[in-house]
């Protein structure tokens, strides 16, 4: 019970995984928090942050404000003067198959102290990520360069990423099964009921190596889930 205790974001989510988290969120909150499909150049890393946002459009050519400042630009103006430890979440703007960035573009997350980076959209260059000591979850990897397609449109706003809403602000918390986005003002409540849903498993794993076939059967014992 420290972790919960403790007032380290990072240690409330400590030793839980995404899936615990979504039962979480269902049972607190009820809109979609859960964001699947998701893939890392590093699978085995996890991503823990509060977010900053860019939200992506369709590329036009007469925006001339959003495509003076480039992704640069709009990276700054989100990550504000304390990036360290946030999570950049980039929206897709309707294009889920078109890379949001690569290895050049993201170093800057290494540069800045970043945890990492989430988008619906895919990232080039995995290698090269991989080889920085942020996290990135995304679509997908890509090899042709996205800015002909979507640009970035505005910084810290909220956006859609995989059908749910991001705020800036909101907890992301990403692993090999997905991300889940958990609002800042109940992740201490978010966490300590993942880990009583972790206490339940536990007990019905118990009960299940226990159980009688022949009466689970018959129905007179009854499973201990649905």
């Amino acid at each position: 019970m420290a972790a919960e205790q403790n007032s380290d974001p990072r240690a409330l989510v400590e030793g839980l995984a995404c899936a615990s988290l979504v039962d979480a969120m269902g049972r607190l909150h009820e809109h979609r928090a859960h964001i699947l499909s998701l893939v890392s150049p590093t699978p085995g890393r996890s991503l823990f942050g509060p977010a900053v946002t860019i939200a992506y459009l369709p590329y036009r050519s007469d925006f001339t404000e959003t495509n003076g400042l480039g992704f640069g630009g709009w990276f700054y103006r989100a990550v504000g003067d304390a990036p360290r430890d946030k999570v950049l979440v980039l929206s897709s703007g309707g294009y889920p198959d078109v890379s949001h960035g690569g290895g050049t573009k993201l170093s800057r997350l290494r540069d800045h102290g970043l945890a990492g980076v989430l988008t619906d959209s895919r990232l080039r260059d995995f290698g090269e990520l991989a080889s920085y000591d942020f996290t990135a979850w995304c679509a997908g990897e890509a090899t042709h360069w996205g800015g002909d397609t979507v640009t970035p449109s505005a910084a810290n706003v909220p956006v859609e990423v995989g059908g749910v809403c991001v705020t800036p602000g909101d907890y992301i918390y990403a692993d090999s099964s997905g991300a889940v986005v958990i609002p800042a003002g109940s992740l201490r409540e978010v966490a300590a009921e993942a880990r009583r849903i972790d206490a339940d498993d536990r007990a019905s794993l118990t009960a299940i190596r226990s159980e009688d076939p022949g009466r689970m059967r018959g129905g007179d014992q009854r499973s201990t889930e649905r």
